[in-house]
């Protein structure tokens, strides 16, 4: 068997350890004689997997006792529409922090949804190569949350700051964060935000999961009408079970979980390693003429690394020979072009290295 180097954006590679368990449990989990992906999501079994699932999580980020965690379908995307369904039915106003492609997205959906809000930092007109500085933010006087996106995985931008937004009376406004290409690949303050969410296909897991963190005081904020499965109250109080949840990529998390616990060390061991990992892709890419990064230094993201060729007639060319290299999805996203190299927590530090020494051996032949 071979394994390559996946520097996917999402799907994302699982570790190693991860894939090995679940095939070993895949026919026959734990000698009950069926496979997780036939359990009932209400039998004894799948729900102390469900239940443990949930504790390392939140022994992982630390995650206080008045927060829920939801266990959710429809990516991080669906949360565009359930965000303001879920936190605008007491009146206010929702304000964007726009910073990428993502965030773009989410401020897409609250117009389809025709729904109040208010854009109060864009650094668009900067090419997003910078997040705005708390200084540039401007609310709207009736703010009722603010939503960011912590790491946009296009552009490979990322906040060197966590927001604290007040209101003119010094009232808290809550903090709304996708941080699904970001979520576990360090330690986190998880009290400094009202909602947390993420797609489960970077750092979580394998596609098909969602979760979401909700603060306490936030469950009772939905507008009149919101669906019954768009309800994060609902939703909490039948432990994300309103129907069947995603039980295979639920346990597969679980598993993730672990390995980051007991393999790894927890999060700041994870940073440490995301970190140096980093920064021998961007050392690369700057002691270089041949390849570049748009994006201010403070700002780059250690999760997904974007990078051009000073020739992008060579494009082609890279991505066929990384290819057969075994250093597979480089491919820059289609709205961007170039390359990208994504670097979550399953990436193993020798794939960077392999990574670099293909980059050095590719310009000294083609540059």
């Amino acid at each position: 068997m071979t394994r390559h180097f996946n520097f996917c954006a999402g799907p994302a590679a699982l570790p190693e350890a991860v894939l090995e368990r679940a095939q070993a449990e895949m026919l026959d989990y734990q000698g009950h004689g069926l496979s997780v992906m036939e359990m009932s999501h209400r039998s004894d079994e799948f729900v102390a997997i469900a239940r443990q699932a949930e504790s390392d999580f939140r022994e992982l980020l630390g995650v206080p006792d008045n927060y829920r965690v939801l266990f959710l379908q429809g990516g991080a995307s669906l949360q565009f529409a359930m965000l303001p369904m879920n936190l605008l039915g007491k009146g206010g106003r929702a304000n964007f922090i726009q910073t990428g492609i993502w965030g773009k997205k989410a401020l897409a959906e609250i117009k389809r949804l025709d729904l109040p809000y208010h854009v109060a930092a864009d650094s668009e007109p900067d090419g997003f190569t910078a997040v705005p500085r708390p200084q540039d933010i401007q609310l709207s006087s009736d703010v009722c949350y603010a939503h960011y996106t912590a790491n946009e995985t296009i552009g490979g931008l990322a906040y060197d700051y966590t927001p604290a937004l007040t209101r003119a009376d010094g009232s808290e406004v809550p903090l709304v964060c996708d941080m699904s290409s970001s979520i576990l690949s360090a330690p986190l303050d998880v009290s400094k935000f009202g909602v947390i969410y993420a797609g489960a296909q970077k750092n979580i897991g394998p596609a098909g999961l969602t979760l979401v963190l909700v603060r306490d005081d936030l469950l009772d904020q939905a507008r009149p009408g919101t669906p019954t499965l768009f309800d994060y109250k609902g939703i909490s109080e039948a432990g994300s079970m309103l129907n069947t949840p995603p039980t295979y990529a639920w346990y597969l998390a679980g598993l993730v979980f672990q390995w980051l616990k007991h393999e790894i060390g927890g999060l700041k061991a994870m940073a440490e390693i995301n970190q140096r990992k980093a920064q021998k892709l961007y050392a690369a890419i700057d002691h270089s003429d041949f390849y570049s990064n748009p994006i201010k230094v403070a700002n780059r993201s250690i999760m997904n690394v974007p990078f051009v060729l000073a020739d992008a007639a060579l494009d082609s060319a890279f991505l066929a020979e990384a290819d057969a290299a075994g250093l597979l999805n480089l491919k820059g996203h289609r709205s961007v072009g170039g390359m990208r190299a994504s670097l979550y927590n399953a990436v193993p530090e020798e794939g960077v290295d392999a990574l670099v020494a293909f980059m050095a051996d590719f310009e000294q032949r083609k540059g």
